[in-house]
C-alpha cells in the first residue's frame, strides 16, 4: 500500500523555469556572457545549480569565472526565486486530495537547499511533511540518498512509497531508490526524452496520480 508521495519540485510541482532564466541571465550579463533562450534553459536545469550555470556558460569559461557567475546567479535568485514561479495548474488541488486521503508527501530536489526551503514554506506550508533540497553532506539525485533520508524521517519503506518527477534525472533516482516513478508531461522534458530514459508511467494532469495509487 503507498502511503507517501516524494515529489520533484522544479517541473513537477511549480513552473520555475522563468525566474531561473532570469537569474541565470543576470549572472551572465554580469559577467559579459551571452545570454541563453528559455528553451536553452529548460534543458540545462535538472542536475542542480552548479551543473546549470556550467552549461549556461561558455564551454571555455574557466573554473574561477564560472564560480564567479555561480555567486551571482545564487545571489540574484535569493531575492528574485519567486517573482514568476507558481505551482502549475491543478497541484494545489491534487495536494489537498492527497492530504484528504491520508498520504504523506515529501519533496526532493536538486535545487540549493536554502531555496527549496523558502519556496516549500511558501507554496506548500501544510500540504508538504518535508523538503529537501541540495546539500553538501548528502549526494543528490539521481543518487538515491535524498530520497532515503526523506523515507526514513517519514517513517515508510520504498513499496510504500512513488515517486513523481519530470525528468530523466527523476526516473533514475526512482529506480536507484527502487521507486516506480511517475512522470509529468507538464514539466521540462518531453515524453520522449523521459521513454527513452526508461520511463513508464506517464500523466497529463495532476489528479492523474491518483490513478497509480
Amino acid at each position: 500500500m503507498i502511503r507517501a508521495l516524494v515529489f520533484d519540485l522544479d517541473g513537477t510541482l511549480l513552473n520555475t523555469l522563468d525566474d531561473l532564466a532570469a537569474s541565470v541571465n543576470f549572472a551572465l550579463g554580469e559577467m559579459n556572457y551571452p545570454k541563453r533562450s528559455i528553451d536553452e534553459v529548460r534543458c540545462f536545469v535538472g542536475n542542480g545549480i552548479k551543473k546549470l550555470i556550467e552549461r549556461a556558460v561558455p564551454s571555455d569559461t574557466s573554473y574561477v569565472d564560472t564560480s564567479k557567475a555561480l555567486e551571482i546567479f545564487k545571489t540574484h535568485y535569493k531575492e528574485h526565486s519567486l517573482d514568476k514561479t507558481a505551482p502549475y495548474d491543478g497541484i494545489m488541488e491534487m495536494l489537498a486530495e492527497a492530504k484528504h486521503r491520508g498520504y504523506k508527501v515529501a519533496i526532493v530536489s536538486n535545487k540549493a537547499d536554502f531555496a527549496v526551503q523558502g519556496i516549500a514554506e511558501h507554496f506548500f506550508r501544510g500540504y508538504a511533511d518535508i523538503a529537501l533540497g541540495e546539500r553538501a553532506e548528502m549526494a543528490k539525485k539521481p543518487a538515491p540518498d535524498m530520497v532515503y533520508s526523506v523515507m526514513n524521517t517519514l517513517g515508510v519503506s520504498a513499496d510504500e512509497c512513488v515517486f513523481i518527477g519530470d525528468s530523466e534525472v527523476d526516473v533514475e533516482t526512482a529506480k536507484n531508490a527502487n521507486l516506480t516513478c511517475v512522470c509529468v508531461l507538464w514539466g521540462f522534458r518531453d515524453e520522449s526524452t523521459l521513454r527513452a530514459s526508461g520511463g513508464e508511467c506517464f500523466i497529463t494532469e495532476p489528479m492523474q496520480i491518483f490513478d497509480f495509487l
